[in-house]
């Protein structure tokens, strides 16, 4: 296949790859939405409700391990087939189960953890598959639809449920769900995964090398690059410390300025289209140069974000007044946090070997999973002890102190090297003057 043709596949596979995602996020939204009010009815019980959540997370944390060892030794377009298979599988089960016996919270639970295990094997191995599908050069492009499909999932995943709980029945759910992962399936089985693969042949001994010592192998890539760990940690401390804003920002309107839930709604809303305003903007630009700063002055925006927060629990303002300063700090969040996360992505994409990517996304998984509910418990409990203030304010400081020590420019320059001599070329300039 000559380049022009396969960029001409790659443009296929990008705007597949985006429909794909958007199809599929929008079933999982619906379906979220309409069985944790189905779980709320038929119980009235929080602990129920909760346990759907604990169900959703933990089987994807605890075998994120795995997904990622499958996706480095095994084919990444069978891995993310069958995983889909395996999720339209499970919701034509739950529906043969509503419509011969009845919905029970031991189907809806069993059907979740069935849809978090195969959710991790497909999501490893499509992030895994990214620099196979796409050329280099359009990546950021891919990222940013990526993100463009997620947000518009988000935005109208709950409102479509919404309407659609009040008008249709549960069965019907399940049929759009199903519908939507089959198609995802269709879809996905006309890509081309090793378009652009850079994967070696392995070895006889690489071939018989066991779970285990593959997974170590993992571990010891990711240790002997300090960039790419540099970057790791950095992503680490932001999923545990958001943990301020997931949880700061319900409690700061709710409790602390008693703002009514339909205002409530339109601030958080204005969150999810920062995220695809800038997401938007991404596709469309020419790639970041260097995306490790533009990634690190989004953090710093976002630390200063989060102690801006707090002026309207330290000045008194208009309920208007406020309600209008948060619409904007909040929609400036969700655009802060794409320019944070769509230059890391393109990055970790770019820097990473395609034959540990895997792993290597199967470790970020893995905590980040584990690190962002700890840190809503954490958080949980602070707010309920300390002032809301505080607690935003020595955050967003932490934030920005943890960003300035662990990218430091002696770091920066590592990741972009061309940046180091571009700055020894000014400095002979200047001296030769």
């Amino acid at each position: 296949m000559d380049h022009a043709m396969k960029l001409k596949r790659a443009t296929y596979h990008m705007w597949t790859f985006t429909i794909s995602k958007l199809i599929s996020s929008f079933g999982a939204h619906v379906y979220a939405f309409a069985v944790s009010f189905y779980i709320l009815q038929l119980t009235g019980s929080a602990t129920n409700f909760a346990m759907n959540l604990i169900c959703s997370i933990l089987p994807r944390t605890l075998i994120a391990p795995f997904a990622g060892y499958a996706a480095d030794k095994y084919s990444r377009k069978t891995i993310v087939i069958v995983a889909q298979i395996a999720s339209t599988l499970a919701i034509g089960g739950l529906l043969t189960v509503s419509l011969t016996s009845g919905l029970s919270l031991l189907a809806i639970y069993t059907t979740t953890v069935v849809l978090s295990l195969a959710s991790a094997f497909s999501g490893v191995a499509f992030s895994s598959s990214i620099t196979g599908l796409i050329d280099e050069n359009r990546i950021q492009r891919a990222m940013a639809l990526n993100q463009m499909s997620i947000s518009f999932a988000a935005i109208g995943g709950p409102a479509i449920g919404g309407i659609m709980y009040g008008t249709v029945s549960m069965n019907t759910f399940l049929i759009v769900y199903m519908s939507a992962s089959l198609l995802a399936v269709l879809l996905e089985s006309t890509m081309n995964f090793k378009l652009f693969s850079n994967r070696k042949e392995k070895t006889e001994e690489e071939q018989k090398e066991s779970m285990w010592q593959s997974m170590k192998a993992g571990i010891y890539y990711v240790r002997q690059q300090q960039v790419l760990l540099t970057i790791i940690w950095i992503s680490l401390f932001i999923n545990f410390l958001i943990g301020a804003y997931q949880v700061g920002l319900s409690y700061i309107l709710i409790e602390g300025l008693k703002m009514p839930s339909t205002r409530f709604g339109v601030v958080e809303g204005s969150f999810a289209i920062g995220m695809l305003l800038v997401s938007l903007y991404f596709s469309v630009r020419k790639e970041v140069k260097y995306p490790l700063i533009v990634s690190k002055r989004g953090i710093l925006v976002f630390g200063f974000l989060l102690m801006f927060m707090t002026l309207p629990l330290l000045v008194s303002m208009q309920p208007n007044v406020y309600f209008a300063f948060y619409v904007a700090v909040i929609f400036t969040c969700g655009a802060t946090i794409m320019i944070v996360n769509t230059p890391m992505q393109v990055m970790f994409q770019k820097i990473i070997d395609d034959d540990f990517k895997g792993r290597v996304f199967a470790i970020l998984e893995t905590m980040a999973m584990a690190l962002m509910p700890l840190g809503v418990v954490i958080y949980g409990f602070l707010y309920d002890v300390l002032p809301a203030e505080w607690i935003l304010i020595v955050t967003g400081a932490l934030l920005i102190g943890i960003v300035l020590f662990m990218a430091r420019p002696s770091v920066v320059r590592k990741a972009h090297p061309e940046l180091a001599e571009k700055q020894k070329v000014k400095a002979k300039v200047a001296t030769e003057q």
